[in-house]
């Protein structure tokens, strides 16, 4: 079988089912497993480089009116790939390849292939589509294996917290203008023993002011905004040093949101361990890396 992923997180549910070998083409974002980023790309991103979290958020907004994505599709690339299934994704009209382009671009292929696409709004939906990517792939055993396994580290982190004070949480996606996680974040914050604040669990993330974040009174800010890792992360949170300091939080921690958070595949259970380990660090292990405290 021939695949083409134009979602990142589905290039990771896709290696994770062991169907790396049938992956023939990713997005130019797709980073991990480190096997994907020798794939041949046939995304780009039309954002131009530099740009400042204020500039980004408004490019994207004025694509969004625009009905356009943040990415572009290689249609002869992927038209001489000729593969017999492409993933893609509904959920993110932005940052994904619009579905119906993808789907008006199949239809024009010779053979036409099969499309599987994703639209996962919580945790449950997440695994779900580990069981929709393992069917049309034929790893119906290794979606089980692979559910099962995040499924029992899920409950040892809610069983190691579940006697333990909820922590108030405030988690920020992107500090200019500010945006609170949402989707699966909130269930994570829960599992991991936190009460999420601002964000509303299946919903999609939302703006809020500095101000009511603040109100909001917090104790731990997780600061992870969107597609960025640990490094990018904390650059991001020193050009706003001032705004994170007045919110008034015991802590604030940096998030790898490109690993945990953004992307909807197997590893937010890193990310649900990493969270239980920055809520209540003596009752969750201490992850691979540790927690990055500003």
């Amino acid at each position: 079988m021939r695949i083409v992923s134009l979602v990142p997180s589905a290039t990771e549910t896709l290696f994770a089912l062991g169907v790396g070998p049938d992956v023939t083409a990713v997005t130019h974002e797709c980073d991990y497993p480190l096997d994907a980023l020798n794939l041949p790309k046939v995304t780009r991103d039309v954002l131009p480089p530099g740009l400042a979290p204020a500039e980004i958020d408004a490019a994207v907004r004025a694509l969004t009116e625009e009905g356009r994505s943040i990415y572009e599709l290689d249609e002869p690339g992927l038209r001489r790939l000729k593969p017999d299934l492409i993933v893609t994704q509904a959920l993110c009209s932005v940052c994904a390849v619009s579905v119906d382009d993808v789907r008006a671009i199949a239809a024009r292929m010779d053979p036409v292939p099969e499309i599987v696409s994703l639209d996962p709004h919580t945790l449950g939906e997440v695994l779900g589509d580990v069981r929709t990517l393992a069917q049309a792939t034929d790893r119906k055993d290794a979606g089980v294996d692979l559910v099962n396994d995040a499924a029992a580290r899920i409950d040892r982190v809610r069983l190691a917290v579940r006697h333990e004070r909820h922590v108030r949480v405030a988690m920020l996606e992107w500090l200019d203008p500010v945006f609170v996680g949402g989707h699966w974040v909130p269930q994570l914050i829960e599992h991991a023993g936190g009460v999420d604040l601002l964000g509303l669990p299946g919903e999609p993330s939302e703006q809020r002011t500095w101000a009511q974040v603040a109100a909001a009174r917090p104790e731990v800010v997780i600061v992870a905004p969107c597609g960025y890792d640990v490094e990018r992360g904390a650059r991001e949170a020193a050009d706003y040093a001032d705004e994170l300091a007045a919110l008034g939080a015991d802590r604030i921690v940096v998030g790898d949101a490109s690993a945990w958070f953004s992307r909807p595949g197997p590893r937010l259970v890193d990310g649900l361990e990493w969270l239980g380990h920055a809520l209540h660090p003596d009752r969750v292990p201490e992850p691979p890396g540790g927690v990055r405290v500003l």
